[in-house]
């Protein structure tokens, strides 16, 4: 089971949302614990989550949501539902690519349900490594939320970098704590490997080891990085593991085209 945070950044929601689809009866919690109140999730309760998000970007409202994923309506009638959202968000302004890259990401989620993942996922150690980072908060952890935020800070690394001469180690990380701004924040860090003295202009941090990582590999733009997360996720629950913070994203290639891109996921587990 996953606590409500946890829950939260899989599904890639705000914890509020979670507890105002609760308070809706739209997404209850799996478990509540008598004592302490708190709420907890299982994986398999993404399923239902996706089909909450995506219907409500397709402009339903949460009561309408909630009557059509009690009717349980499948996953052809929603397929049917988000291709029409498609058609008419590629009419409209370039501002809203992105949008539609989020619900071909929970589309994907979707259609993969109840079929064998195709992902191969390792536990691995991943060694402690010294980095050049810029930082900056997030709204959520949202790909909207995080997207805007994260690129600029990489392009102004590999500026300062450039500038000073420094040459990059190993492939560039990003990674992620919890902002404590108590408004769900996000601290974003776009980190650079680099040699012990390096780091002009940048902050030097040196990542700790970690002694277990589930790790996958994304093939594609992190626009659509969900469905990849979430059968992660889903390996971690059924693995008897348990998530103990934030993924990092190895950038493994980044060419212009985003399409070629592949970024390892790398998730901090213990036994649960």
């Amino acid at each position: 089971m996953f606590t409500i945070g946890d829950f939260a950044r899989h599904g890639r929601v705000s914890v509020r949302m979670l507890r105002h689809y609760d308070a809706l009866g739209l997404l209850r919690p799996a478990r509540v614990d008598p004592a302490s109140g708190y709420r907890f999730y299982e994986a398999a309760q993404l399923t239902r989550l996706n089909r909450v998000i995506a219907l409500k970007d397709l402009g339903f409202t949460l009561q309408q949501v909630r009557a059509i994923v009690d009717e349980e309506v499948g996953t052809e009638e929603l397929r049917g539902m988000l291709r029409l959202r498609r058609a008419e968000l590629e009419a409209a302004a370039a501002a809203a690519a992105h949008r539609l890259a989020r619900v071909e990401a929970r589309l994907r989620s979707i259609e993969s349900e109840g079929t064998m993942s195709n992902h191969e996922i390792v536990v691995k150690s991943l060694p402690a490594v010294r980095v050049a980072e810029l930082t900056a908060v997030a709204a959520g952890y949202r790909p909207e939320d995080i997207g805007p935020v994260i690129n600029p800070l990489f392009a102004e690394v590999d500026r300062r970098l450039a500038e000073a001469g420094v040459a990059a180690t190993g492939p560039s990380i990003a990674y992620y704590e919890d902002a404590g701004d108590g408004r769900g924040g996000v601290v974003v860090h776009a980190a650079v490997p680099v040699a012990p003295g390096d780091g002009h202009g940048c902050a030097v941090v040196d990542l700790p080891a970690v002694g277990a990582a589930a790790t996958v590999v994304h093939r594609g733009p992190m626009d659509d990085v969900l469905p990849t997360a979430q059968a992660l996720a889903r390996w971690i629950d059924d693995g008897g593991f348990r998530s103990v913070g934030y993924a990092r994203e190895l950038y493994l290639e980044c060419p212009d085209d985003e399409a070629g891109w592949v970024t390892e996921l790398q998730e901090p587990v213990v036994r649960a």
